[in-house]
């Protein structure tokens, strides 16, 4: 309540006042395109941390790399993405890298929660074979992946929405078990109830190893935007 935000100063004046202050910027901002814009005004290196719901590139990093450690070949890498395509930026980002690999993606939500068509067609573009379903029963070949997302409650200006696709899918040891033993499921959390924490024992679920690798791998991304790492 003590900021100059609150004051009323602009995005940019306040970019270019912490530049002042520092080497880089990390910076989350509830709206969409914002981290570009500092990019742009900004005399230090901006390092999107979270931009509204369009992009999340830091927490692909490291979801990439924990995928990485279990898998060798991301252009055969068969990759579920299921619950709120619409709003999740962990989603739209690492859809996006996947698609440079020729990853093939399967996108899983409430209708209401499509990924965007422009998204979706970016993808295609990079070469990706994507299906769009709303039950994840209706995948018809083995996943590698299934990365779970969560219902997101504060995207919503209607509740009543929110309540009727609230708890649209819940991943249990029964649904892990039936996709198949070599399943990895990832998770980029906070999570609600869309994962019952009976799966957190299985060795299917590395969503909290996945989470752990998020300081080596920004740390990593700090070290070469600064120079530190060639």
């Amino acid at each position: 309540d003590y900021t100059s935000v609150k004051k009323g100063e602009t995005l940019g004046d306040t970019i270019r006042t912490v530049s002042g202050y520092c080497s880089v910027i990390v910076m989350r901002h509830p709206v969409e395109g914002s981290s570009r814009y500092a990019s742009e005004v900004a005399t230090v290196p901006v390092i999107n941390a979270g931009d509204g719901a369009n992009q999340h590139p830091t927490q692909t990093f490291l979801d990439l790399f924990t995928m990485s450690e279990y898998f060798s070949d991301f252009k055969n890498l068969r990759v579920g993405f299921l619950g709120d395509l619409k709003f999740g930026r962990t989603v739209h980002s690492l859809a996006y890298a996947l698609s440079l690999f020729g990853s093939t993606i399967w996108l899983i939500s409430p209708e209401i929660l499509r990924m965007q068509e422009f998204l979706v067609d970016e993808l295609r573009i990079n070469g990706s074979s994507v299906r769009e379903i709303d039950n994840l029963e209706l995948v018809d070949e083995p996943l590698d992946v299934l990365y779970v997302t969560r219902i997101q409650k504060e995207r919503f200006g209607d509740f009543q929405e929110y309540k009727r696709v609230a708890g649209s899918y819940r991943i249990t040891r029964d649904v892990v078990e039936s996709l198949g033993k070599d399943i990895k499921i990832m998770h980029p959390l906070p999570r609600v109830d869309e994962i019952d924490p009976e799966v957190d024992e299985m060795e299917n679920a590395i969503y909290f190893h996945q989470a752990h690798n998020g300081i080596p791998v920004r740390q990593a991304i700090l070290g070469m935007v600064l120079g530190v790492i060639p």
